[in-house]
């Protein structure tokens, strides 16, 4: 295995892989309706990368570092035969983790099958628990009650789950102690995460952004929290757990307090192009390469060379200012 590092010494350890960019939900933070509509002109079947072509690359990067490998979309379980795709990623030798990103509402069918396929990591997105609120903000008036189902299944299976929660001042900030109680009482982990200006569409302001401090001072008018250390380098979350429990809560702060400088994420967008940072206004096509017959070890090198000159750091330029306003769409790339 071959370590490599970027220009600022930030080694190559996690990648992300999207397997579609189609969703079920139109989230105004990540694929708002009036830009995703009916006839928006989704990837075709054969412009998505292939089974085959995901699990070369995956080979390919574990060569370069990576052990930890997350499977993104748009909405993955979209993707027919998934589980198809887990088992053999999970026999990667050196891949040490393998999670999943879904909105949970095909989890009660597909959950027993993703676990037999040896998946044990779920990352669910849930920005509400009160279901009037959680419609309005899908988009597509769908009701929570299916994805809430779908996680007791998937904790009654044997996952560790976290839940996401996106956080917007006006929007479902008042949901951040319901969501907490809820998750608590649950024994689940709960992430709040920093509005961002992922993508071009999403309304994006400062004024938006609830911040970390903000939310745990909220937290702290009902629970006691204990901070925890950082389980690795390049970590995202800031991890405490409720006093006297074993049950974390956790913060994504990419907007108030930026974790740039330790970033070890890669991308792979669902039409298999390279990105290096979630932020990022253009990608590297390796389809392009596949197509063109490339062998692994040419292949290797061209990825080497790619992350070598990574120089991202967008969300501290953002904090100073000076930040380039087009990027790519997060449903391509999956947060």
């Amino acid at each position: 295995m071959n370590q490599i590092k970027d220009i600022y010494q930030r080694p190559l350890r996690d990648l992300r892989i999207s397997v579609t960019d189609q969703c079920n939900f139109r989230c105004q933070y990540c694929m708002p309706a009036e830009i995703f509509g009916s006839d928006y002109p989704f990837l075709k079947k054969d412009e998505l990368l292939s089974f085959d072509e995901i699990e070369r690359l995956a080979r390919v990067f574990t060569n370069l570092g990576v052990k930890k490998l997350r499977i993104t979309g748009g909405e993955p379980l979209l993707r027919p035969e998934l589980p198809r795709l887990i088992e053999r990623l999970i026999k990667i030798n050196g891949i040490e983790d393998i999670g999943l990103t879904t909105n949970g509402v095909f989890l009660t069918k597909q959950s027993e099958a993703l676990y037999r396929a040896g998946l044990r990591r779920l990352n669910i997105s849930l920005d509400s628990i009160d279901d009037t609120l959680f419609k309005k903000m899908n988009g597509r008036g769908i009701s929570h009650r299916s994805i809430l189902k779908g996680i007791d299944k998937a904790k009654e299976l044997g996952f560790r789950i976290k839940i996401n929660m996106v956080v917007q001042k006006g929007i479902n900030d008042s949901q951040i102690l319901p969501m907490a109680n809820y998750f608590k009482d649950k024994g689940i982990t709960l992430r709040f995460i920093e509005f961002m200006d992922v993508g071009n569409h999403n309304g994006w302001n400062w004024e938006k952004v609830v911040s970390m401090n903000a939310i745990l001072e909220s937290l702290r008018t009902q629970f006691e929290l204990e901070p925890l250390e950082e389980n690795y380098y390049g970590e995202v979350a800031k991890r405490y757990k409720y006093k006297g429990t074993n049950t974390e809560i956790g913060f994504i702060s990419s907007v108030s307090e930026t974790f740039c400088s330790s970033c070890t994420r890669a991308r792979i967008s669902a039409d298999g192009n390279l990105y290096t940072c979630l932020f990022a206004s253009k990608g590297f096509s390796l389809k392009e390469l596949l197509k063109s017959n490339i062998n692994d070890e040419s292949l290797l090198k061209k990825v080497s060379e790619i992350w070598r000159n990574r120089d991202d750091r967008y969300s501290d330029l953002r904090k100073e200012g000076t930040s380039d306003n087009r990027k790519i769409e997060m449903s391509f790339i999956g947060g």
